[in-house]
């Protein structure tokens, strides 16, 4: 999408980084977008991408920009709101990268790419993290030696800024919101706060995903080393090679795509799309025991809003909790962080 450049206002551009490709939008004060853009993203391309992709795109609006805001996906425990990027900040978010290490990383390189474009605009990040920061101790802490939860292993939770957008844009005191796409995950959110989620230490904990496993014995896990795996093939095969991938042997990690294989009598496209339902089922049971029952079920990311199919077999397969309204909202991590990033700054 895009509108000619003329007098447009004051621009937030906004950069999310994922682990393989980057998303871009230029967001004026009235929210809606002015051009949108999206490219694959290798590990060491982003100075490469932000010169020959982003930089020539925007070049006519290049003048109007005023704000600059990322998404970066691990804050930890030390940001928990929009956050000005300056020197010792960037540092820290290094630090937390090995708890991200598919999605810090190439953000941190994006960023340092596009600092060097117009060094006198500011820099804001937006974390993923932030909206779980009001889970409760006993929400977000895991039952393992004290000495681990020395070194902060515990439950951060991730998607929060879509989680965030969807509970802004959805009224009800006991809300779940589903974010399901390549990643999935589940928030409680009572009057407006995140309550619980299924994401834990890693995006790796809760749903089954696109390619990643989702929760598992961790019994399992050490079976796997004990047999020899290595720590590189395990990290691989839960992050790349499990999810509805796995589940259907190399067949296809999108949900469309086994939806067509179910139809026409694929048994291990049948059986991914079962695993992935009981999961989701599963999940929002526990959502809904926590928040003591439930008012509206969100379903949102390209997954949940696209799906037909997975919101007939949900209102069949919860009536149980009585009369809930199942909505579908348009995922918007874009327009959230530039609105944060607006009110932090006063732009």
């Amino acid at each position: 999408m895009s509108q000619a450049p003329s007098m447009v206002g004051k621009l937030v551009l906004v950069l999310n980084a994922g682990s393989s490709s980057l998303k871009a939008r230029l967001i004026p004060a009235n929210g809606i977008p002015l051009w949108s853009g999206q490219t694959n993203l290798a590990s060491g391309t982003a100075r490469t991408v932000v010169d020959e992709w982003l930089l020539p795109a925007i070049g006519p609006w290049e003048n109007a920009v005023d704000l600059v805001g990322h998404r970066v996906v691990h804050g930890g425990t030390s940001f928990t709101a929009p956050t000005r990027l300056q020197e010792e900040v960037m540092g820290r978010i290094k630090e937390l990268t090995p708890l991200a290490p598919l999605h810090n990383g190439p953000a941190l390189e994006v960023i340092e790419a596009v600092r060097s474009w117009r060094p006198e605009l500011a820099h804001w990040a937006c974390f993923d993290t932030a909206f779980h920061h009001t889970l409760s101790p006993e929400a977000f802490t895991y039952a393992i030696p004290a000495s681990w939860r020395n070194e902060g292993l515990r439950r951060y939770g991730f998607h929060g800024l879509n989680h965030q957008h969807v509970s802004e844009t959805v009224t009800a005191p006991r809300l779940i919101s589903c974010h399901l796409g390549a990643g999935c995950s589940l928030c409680a959110i009572a009057d407006g706060q995140s309550i619980a989620t299924t994401m834990g230490f890693t995006p790796l904990e809760g749903l089954v995903m696109a390619t990643r496993s989702g929760s598992i014995d961790p019994g399992l896990l050490l079976h796997q080393l004990r047999q020899g795996i290595s720590k590189e093939q395990l990290d691989h095969d839960l992050n790349h090679s499990s999810g509805l991938l796995g589940l259907t042997a190399g067949l296809s990690s999108s949900m469309k795509d086994l939806r067509e294989a179910a139809s026409s009598g694929h048994p291990d496209a049948q059986l991914a799309i079962a695993v992935f339902r009981h999961a989701l089922i599963q999940g929002i049971g526990a959502m809904a025991a926590t928040l003591g029952g439930v008012d509206v079920i969100a379903l949102t990311g390209g997954i949940g809003e696209h799906d037909q199919a997975l919101r007939e077999e949900l209102a069949d397969a919860l009536t149980w909790l009585g009369a809930i309204e199942l909505v579908v909202v348009p995922a918007d991590e874009e327009g959230l962080i530039a609105r944060q990033c607006r009110e932090a700054t006063g732009l």
